[in-house]
């Protein structure tokens, strides 16, 4: 399935993002409008409440997007079962807001790719150009180390390169006490330090200027009810 309905979260990301984007959309519009400078009032297009909570990837994001003309070479790109956007909108002028959140550091240490071998040999070529492209050197395979994040930075890379003003966003939650997540931004930075060290990626790439951080409290997203699915 390339839309995948999703329960309301009760703890962690998934709670914390929807409630963002389903409660406090403005909040969440107003942190982007800081970074981005151009953001202004956010359409979010999902997870919405009335349509399940729903995440999308591979062809039913293209659809979600506005960018269906995209399926081929997407699929040329990337096996089925790409990345499963957190949280997707559209900025005031047009641009694409590609959601990946996070509630605590662990969340970053995700899996290495389970591809079976034709798919993993076009992941890895796409990996590869997009480190390419940001001038990594890479002290270990994106594939097998902080996969999911290169993996989101690989379709910034394809969507951008097809003419699609995308802009990764990585949410990263403090106040998360239930799951013992950071209390400061700048925790969340030195993990990304880390991170940015292991993966080669410069402070300066190509493709940095396009990838924002936000560090919004749970503590400021209410204790309002979220509407049900």
């Amino acid at each position: 399935m390339t839309r995948v309905r999703q329960p309301q979260g009760t703890r962690g990301s998934l709670k914390w993002i929807q409630r963002a984007v389903n409660c406090r959309a403005d909040g969440l519009a107003r942190e982007l409008d800081l970074v981005m400078g151009d953001a202004g009032q956010v359409r979010w297009l999902s997870p919405r409440a009335e349509d399940d909570y729903a995440e999308y990837r591979d062809d039913s994001f293209l659809d979600l997007i506005g960018h269906p003309e995209l399926t081929g070479k997407l699929a040329d790109f990337w096996p089925r079962k790409g990345p499963q956007w957190d949280a997707v909108g559209k900025g005031e002028a047009g641009s694409v807001l590609l959601i990946e959140a996070k509630a605590h550091i662990g969340e970053i240490l995700s899996p290495p790719s389970a591809a079976g071998v034709e798919s993993r040999r076009k992941i890895q070529d796409a990996l590869q150009a997009t480190a390419l492209y940001m001038g990594s050197t890479p002290k270990a395979p994106w594939i097998d180390t902080f996969y999911q994040l290169a993996n989101r930075y690989a379709h910034l890379h394809f969507l951008r390169s097809n003419g699609v003003d995308a802009r990764l966003v990585l949410v990263n939650f403090i106040n998360d006490e239930d799951l013992g997540g950071p209390k400061s931004a700048g925790e969340w930075r030195a993990a990304y330090q880390v991170v940015d060290h292991v993966m080669g990626i410069a402070a300066r790439n190509p493709l940095g200027r396009h990838v924002f951080h936000i560090y919004p409290s749970v503590n400021d997203l209410g204790e309002d009810p979220v509407p049900p699915a």
